[in-house]
């Protein structure tokens, strides 16, 4: 997994989009990510968190290729403009639902 910059990132989530454009699928995931790389001891003292330093990572996937970002929580207003952006720009292959078909349902059970 290629851990990019959040211009680099975008521009590759640009590219995976134009690559799945007509046929396949792009998973993208967004969790909260505290900095650890390896799971916290159960018994001891645990490390204490600092709340002001909440990053989040978020990772996106065609099934081949990996990429992913961590993001601060300063950064995130202007990165989820340009997220939102470039999702709005590549989210018109959706297909709408058929609403003939659930209003012959709802008669049929009727």
């Amino acid at each position: 997994m290629v851990l990019l910059e959040s211009d680099s990132f975008l521009t590759e989530l640009t590219r995976l989009f134009q690559k799945c454009r007509n046929s396949g699928s792009i998973y993208l995931t967004m969790k909260k990510y505290d900095g650890r790389t390896k799971p916290v001891p159960r018994k001891g003292n645990p490390d204490t968190f600092d709340p002001a330093d909440n990053k989040c990572l978020l990772r996106a996937t065609d099934g081949k290729k990996k990429i992913s970002f961590q993001i601060s929580s300063k950064e995130v207003n202007r990165f989820q403009m340009a997220y939102s952006n470039l999702l709005r720009a590549h989210m018109d292959g959706l297909k709408k639902k058929d609403k003939k078909s659930k209003s012959k349902k709802t008669k049929a059970t009727q």
